[in-house]
């Protein structure tokens, strides 16, 4: 594997990044923006137009714990910024011990996937500029096109053939105190997997208080030791079609119900939280988690990105900076970090 490139301030806005347009898998790949010992205005402005010209990944080093003029100014234009520090940087920035070694890991993750790392990428810049039922629509276009490409195709052939989950009764359970309507995913034995059944059974729940004023509030949580593990992967690559499998994510699935009723829905997470398990909370209004929870989004290895929503909830609680860093590395983020950064409200 190659090295990972690294440019100065000085280099991108004298056009460096035209010459690393392309990597030597033929995509776009990531380059690092040494954001350190540059001042001036021009140089910076310059900076700033010469990004669009690269269609990769472009991420910024800090190597202090306070940002200079450099990486305030182009930070927020950047895919993510390393920094060493901590959590409580603001959120154009990752704290990370060592920014090169942070660096040199997100190379490697997106060489081993460079189609989903490159959608990944598009997918969360230009999905912040459009409103979530459009931002959705783009999500989902690029989820099945990755489903048609062959890095998805690999992981489904590494996995092998797959038993589809058994038909059960109650996927949902439903009760009602007063106002309140409280929605449990019930499928401890596969760990809340959001597969067909729960997410029917979800998406029928959330419609209840369109249809009855009286519920002012829902709680959704999870029984069993985790919230949600992710979709089922026993029914990944089942779709007819990859536009059936487009209309279905879109159409019948719970990301949209849940932003339209985020006011009034709090989400309560707890144990390991996957893929769709971390997406879907992200719409609500308030998400309360227990400690010791966690957060992963593993869809890039599997050469694909978050498809329950996860590039338009997460970009909206935690910024596309840090939403591109925790689906680039598929790294585990522990729960006070998901705190500081907004992707919890609070712990119970």
């Amino acid at each position: 594997m190659s090295a990972v490139a690294v440019v100065s301030v000085k280099e991108l806005a004298e056009g460096a990044v035209k010459e690393l347009a392309v990597g030597e898998n033929g995509f776009p790949g990531v380059v690092g923006v040494d954001l350190g010992g540059v001042r001036g205005a021009g140089v910076l402005g310059r900076a700033v137009e010469r990004l669009a010209a690269y269609e990769g990944i472009l991420v910024g080093l800090v190597a202090t714990a306070q940002p200079l003029e450099a990486a305030r100014v182009l930070a927020p234009h950047l895919d993510v910024t390393l920094a060493r520090s901590g959590r409580a940087l603001p959120r154009p920035y990752v704290g990370v011990a060592d920014p090169p070694e942070a660096l040199a890991e997100l190379h490697e993750k997106a060489a081993a996937r460079p189609q989903a790392a490159s959608v990944l990428g598009a997918v969360l810049r230009a999905g912040v500029r459009l409103d979530v039922p459009q931002a959705l629509d783009l999500e989902s276009f690029a989820y099945s096109t990755l489903l048609g490409g062959g890095e998805f195709a690999s992981w489904l052939a590494g996995r092998g053939p797959a038993e589809p989950p058994a038909e059960v009764a109650e996927p949902v359970l439903l009760s009602r105190d007063g106002e309140l309507l409280h929605v449990t995913l019930n499928r401890p034995e596969r760990r809340n997997a959001y597969g067909r059944q729960v997410r029917d059974a979800l998406v029928e729940a959330l419609s209840l208080p369109g249809h009855d004023t009286s519920i002012r509030r829902v709680l959704l949580d999870g029984a069993g030791p985790v919230f949600c593990a992710g979709g089922d992967l026993a029914e990944f690559g089942t779709a007819p079609d990859l536009a059936t499998a487009h209309f279905i994510r879109t159409r019948a699935g719970a990301a949209l119900p849940l932003h339209r009723l985020r006011e009034r829905v709090t989400v309560r997470v707890h144990g390991t939280c996957v893929g769709a398990g971390v997406e879907l909370p992200a719409f609500a209004g308030a998400v309360v988690a227990s400690p010791g929870t966690t957060f992963r989004l593993p869809e890039v290895a599997m050469g694909l990105i978050p498809g329950a929503g996860g590039t338009v909830s997460l970009p909206r609680r935690i910024g596309r900076w840090r939403t591109l860093h925790l689906a680039l590395t598929g790294a585990s983020l522990d729960v006070e970090t998901a705190l500081a950064w907004g992707l919890v409200d609070r712990l119970a």
